[in-house]
């Protein structure tokens, strides 16, 4: 079967984000970021996100099997919806995702990974596998991504319980190992919406 990979984004707005971004810095990463061809969003976000990241991406590029001559890893982006795991990224753009939060409040966040997903769902065969790789604990993703892809979303059952650097080691040996996670459908794992609390109805009482 078909399966592609959706990779949660790292956060573009932390040390390391800062250190990339300085004026001041002249690490490898920080002048390929400054060159015109920039580096690729997935070194990038490997840089800024260490072992979660780089598991996500070793992962997801030793299994996915894509339609046609497809691409197979997507990377969830702050503010520019979803972009392929080998795309270029200039300091520019970096600067941009640092200010924009992810959050499902956010327009710039919201309508950007919606339209890419949209774009997604029609360009991959109907019968293929979407799997994210990231927290589905939040509706964060979830909430945009699933009235898209429906049951052709799902998430890594070994990802219950996990928290990011234990889903990290876990993915990496998987690779090693030749051996794919088991998966499930991402709505039988999605946040159930909070119940809207109701006021107590006022009754007075006769005196």
């Amino acid at each position: 079967m078909n399966r592609i990979f959706l990779l949660s984004p790292a956060q573009c707005s932390g040390d390391r984000a800062r250190w990339l971004l300085a004026k001041t810095a002249r690490s490898e990463m920080a002048q390929k970021l400054r060159s015109p061809e920039g580096a690729s969003i997935g070194e990038v976000f490997t840089f800024l996100s260490a072992l979660y990241f780089r598991g996500k991406l070793t992962y997801a590029r030793a299994f996915a099997r894509p339609c046609a001559e497809g691409r197979g890893v997507f990377v969830i982006t702050p503010s520019a919806g979803l972009m392929s795991a080998d795309a270029r990224l200039s300091i520019s753009q970096l600067r941009g995702f640092s200010r924009v939060p992810i959050a499902l409040k956010h327009r710039g966040y919201s309508y950007a990974l919606r339209r890419g997903a949209k774009s997604l769902a029609l360009e991959i065969a109907s019968d293929c596998n979407v799997v994210l790789l990231g927290s589905f604990a939040s509706r964060k993703y979830l909430d945009i991504l699933l009235p898209i892809f429906g049951d052709r979303l799902h998430v890594p059952t070994e990802f219950i319980g996990r928290g990011d650097m234990s889903r990290g080691g876990l993915m990496l040996r998987a690779v090693r190992e030749n051996r794919e996670l088991d998966y499930i459908p991402a709505v039988s794992v999605a946040p159930k919406p909070a119940a809207k609390s109701r006021s107590a109805r006022f009754v007075p009482v006769a005196k």
